[in-house]
């Protein structure tokens, strides 16, 4: 008797467990983003006209200009110091950058904090290698705003590859980036 309730027990605890694995399956399809569902790069003909983006550096009253980054692969993250998915890709973010920078790929991110005072923490915390900028004409950033953290990947000649909306994993960045390395030069 006592085995046959303790096999119940555990049919019971396995039932319930695979309930809640399948429920968080459902639930992640439902509100994963986007980009998570989309593998690789746009292939080049589909990738719309290169743009321009010129955003002022935070560290200076300089310009970032996505034209003076002709010929390199470019990422443009905007993030803000209080987003919890920020935090989380942006350890991924320095690891690639600084992996990457003699290979022809450029991060900048564009904080969209209102108060200004938070960001220079939160890079010395992160050990943010990348210039940091303030939003502008970016033609990619909707009237209204846009969902935090959103990055865009730009090939070579400054068309966008792949926009991530939401978190991007650091493996699925590093492949997209390295599918772009690939690309013969334009």
């Amino acid at each position: 008797m006592a085995v046959e309730k303790k096999q119940k027990s555990i049919k019971r605890n396995l039932l319930e467990w695979f309930g809640t694995f399948v429920a968080g399956v459902i639930i992640l399809f439902l509100f994963a983003p986007e980009s998570w569902w989309q593998f690789g790069v746009s292939p080049e003909n589909e990738r719309p006209a290169a743009t321009s983006v010129s955003l002022k550096k935070m560290s200076s009253d300089e310009r970032w200009e996505l034209a003076d980054h002709a010929g390199k692969v470019v990422v443009v993250n905007y993030w803000a110091t209080w987003c919890p998915p920020c935090r989380i890709e942006t350890p991924g973010f320095v690891t690639l950058s600084n992996e990457l920078k003699d290979s022809g790929v450029v991060f900048v991110g564009v904080t969209m904090d209102d108060d200004l005072n938070l960001v220079p923490p939160f890079i010395e915390s992160y050990k943010i290698p990348y210039e940091i900028v303030l939003p502008g004409n970016d033609p990619n950033l909707p009237a209204g705003g846009m969902a935090l953290p959103t990055t865009f990947l730009y090939d070579r000649t400054g068309r966008v590859a792949k926009k991530y909306t939401g978190m991007v994993l650091e493996s699925t960045l590093r492949s997209d980036i390295n599918d772009l390395l690939s690309e013969p030069p334009a």
